[in-house]
């Protein structure tokens, strides 16, 4: 075990957040913390990272937090520079330190052991010291630390140039994500992670996924991504009611598990409490009757002594319920783009598309290519830089934007009723409480100051406003950012009964794969449409990457006669001295030759080895130069995204690589042939 929390209280004044904690983090478990907004699953991690204490640490020896060994714990905190001049590559640096400490110590035993070569106890204790270091440098991944720093540094959407500018020449979010690359690349033995794929695209999203199934440490994960969770978590501690329970298995496991659990305690309650009426009412009926007072007191103890169930509370599932009708009905074609080009100061992408009536229609792709940009284009907000678009007769649109919801300046002492009925003064107070009553927002909810909101009550609020106007047509800039579990569910019900259309941003694929009847994405190249569901449109993508991956495949492993990667000869693989008849290149072997009874001319033999021989050397040295002029574009700032050109360039080095490993064996037989046909020769 790495680390354990023994029912531990947290609390703020007189606020409970957490009761009776028992928390365990066993090797290399892939931990999620679940529950409702504000239940206190970030007061966990802070409380693990050692940010907070707990309340009781010494009110019972059984309260406490017992860490095995030295165990380092990474937590993502608020970000803070404290130098914004430096280069971001000398503040990812600063994490190699230990690694540039191994390496300076090992350079100077090198020089101490070149000066004591003649004293063997000496060199003895060096060489047992330079193993040391080097198991150690090996543990830290120090030998390969530049390229996993670059290739980090690429899957969070950086281009290597980037590495050169100062930290705080990069926004906010930008500079999260390079604390967050840092964090990564010092390996802690407990990774503390805060929702870890807000603002990340599709791409990095799945990158992460499998980084972190592969991380040999333990991770602990708050995180709204259900399909995330699902793709990592083996291990679910849900927070509810101030109570923390552990589940084993990953969101949709612990999601069955607990419905499980929950009827199997209302049948044993409801079983319990008509146990308990038996008893009471044989009591009442028999406790005035002298020859039954011994048995009416042993029925009382009974129910004394029983241990009892608590009633159950069903999930914590209050969420918004609103099922809204469109005013009017619009007609088939709703939306209609084509070859629009969309961007600022210059263009980002150039889209083509067609959304029809009641199509769910989800935008999908990489940050930066203008998903976003595409929806504030259509509402008018930014011009368009070419093609056209038209919306189609008898189209209403609402539109939401996730940013503006939680950014946009309120007054902080206004009430939530107040800044609803502010919108929509023409409601009647009744009016005004049923719209906000179906958004959770209902009694002392109502009242509540806007300064106290939390993110996930903004975007409630907002998509309140937004419905009111009855639109047909619903564009939605990432609608699930700052939603707990249960609002993203309540939401996708809400969308799934909704009679008119919607065009969508999102980088919750479970939210897509629940919502989306249609795709369009956008990669490094173009923007395309996809007129299926999610699972649909990952099967073809794979399809799609499969026929890609053939294609470069053939090119790679099967060339055409004589043909290489690089245009240049190649050898074919084949039978050589050790293991049968004939060399690659049609010679005989040695064994052959004194097998046969034929006419033996060692001359000519070595004559053709030895052209043979320039042959692959030649070859060998074009391969190399090759292979690295194709190392040279794979490190170009132009593909740094481009995963399809990325994945070609690498299938070609890794063929190059293929020849250059089987040429290096042809020369090797090639060489030993001649020596030994020369070795005849020579005793002729």
């Amino acid at each position: 075990m790495r680390y354990q929390i023994k029912h531990a209280l947290v609390q703020f004044g007189a606020d409970v957040i957490l009761q009776d904690v028992n928390f365990e983090v066993h090797d290399k478990e892939k931990i999620a913390i679940v529950g409702r907004n504000g239940c206190g699953k970030t007061t966990l991690l802070k409380l693990i990272a050692g940010d907070i204490r707990m309340n009781n640490p010494d009110s019972d020896e059984e309260c406490g937090i017992e860490v095995a060994g030295t165990q380092e714990i990474g937590f993502l905190r608020q970000i803070n520079f404290t130098d914004t001049e430096i280069t971001v590559e000398d503040e990812i640096k600063k994490v190699f330190q230990p690694v540039f400490a191994c390496e300076e110590r090992m350079h100077m035993l090198e020089a101490e052991m070149n000066r004591r070569s003649e004293q063997p106890d000496k060199m003895q204790e060096l060489l047992w010291e330079y193993d040391t270091l080097q198991n150690k440098m090996e543990a830290l991944h120090g030998y390969s630390w530049k390229q996993d720093m670059e290739t980090m540094f690429q899957k969070f959407g950086f281009v290597l140039e980037d590495l050169k500018r100062p930290i705080g020449s990069f926004s906010g979010g930008q500079q999260t994500k390079v604390a967050f690359i840092k964090l990564l690349l010092n390996r802690p033995d407990i990774m503390l992670l805060d929702e870890p794929t807000n603002h990340l695209d599709l791409p990095t999203i799945e990158w992460l996924e499998g980084y972190l199934r592969t991380y040999d440490k333990a991770v602990i994960i708050v995180s709204h991504d259900r399909m995330f969770l699902d793709k990592i978590i083996d291990v679910t501690y849900e927070i509810e009611y101030h109570r923390i329970k552990r589940y084993a298995g990953n969101y949709t496991a612990f999601i069955k598990r607990k419905e499980e659990d929950l009827i199997k305690q209302e049948k044993d309650y409801e079983e319990q409490q008509k146990e308990i009426k038996r008893l009471t009412d044989w009591i009442e009926q028999w406790k005035n009757t002298p020859t039954k007072v011994a048995a009416t007191r042993s029925k009382r103890m009974a129910i004394e002594h029983m241990v009892k169930i608590e009633k159950p509370r069903r999930f914590d599932t209050k969420a918004f319920h609103a099922r809204y009708t469109p005013r009017i009905v619009s007609y088939t074609n709703v939306i209609n783009a084509k070859n629009l080009q969309i961007g600022y100061d210059k263009v980002l992408s150039t889209v083509t598309f067609l959304l029809r009536k009641k199509e769910r229609l989800a935008i999908i792709g990489e940050n930066g290519k203008g998903k976003s940009t595409l929806l504030k284009t259509l509402i008018g907000e930014i011009p368009a830089l070419g093609g056209e678009f038209r919306f189609g007769q008898n189209v209403e649109y609402g539109y939401f934007d996730q940013q503006k919801a939680v950014l946009e300046p309120v007054d902080p002492k206004q009430t939530v009723l107040d800044n609803f009925w502010a919108e929509y003064p023409d409601y009647l107070r009744e009016e005004v409480r049923s719209a906000l009553g179906g958004f959770l927002f209902s009694g002392e909810e109502a009242e509540k100051k806007m300064g106290q909101l939390s993110g996930g009550e903004k975007v409630r609020l907002a998509l309140c406003k937004l419905i009111q106007t009855r639109p047909n047509l619903l564009i939605l800039d990432e609608p699930t950012n700052h939603m707990d579990l249960i609002g993203k569910d309540a939401l996708e019900q809400m969308l799934q009964e909704y009679e008119g259309t919607v065009l969508f941003v999102s980088h919750d694929r479970y939210f897509i794969s629940r919502i989306a009847t249609g795709i369009l994405e956008f990669t490094p190249t173009d923007v395309k449409q996809y007129h299926m569901n999610y699972e649909e449109f990952l099967e073809e993508k794979q399809k799609e990457a499969g026929r890609n991956g053939t294609a470069s495949g053939k090119n790679a492993a099967f060339r055409e006669e004589g043909t290489g990667v690089n245009g240049k000869n190649s050898i074919q693989t084949g039978t050589g001295i050790q293991g049968g008849n004939v060399a690659s290149d049609g010679t005989p072997t040695l064994s052959d030759v004194f097998d046969k009874k034929t006419y033996y001319n060692p001359l000519k033999i070595i004559s053709r080895l030895e052209r043979q021989l320039e042959k692959y050397e030649k070859q060998l040295e074009e391969d190399e130069q090759r292979a690295a002029e194709l190392q040279m574009q794979l490190m170009a700032p132009e593909l740094a995204s481009d995963y399809t050109k990325l994945m070609e360039l690498q299938n070609a080095v890794d063929a190059l690589e293929h020849d250059q490993e089987t040429l290096l064996e042809r020369i090797l037989e090639t060489e030993t042939e001649l020596a030994e046909h020369r070795g005849v020769l020579s005793k002729q």
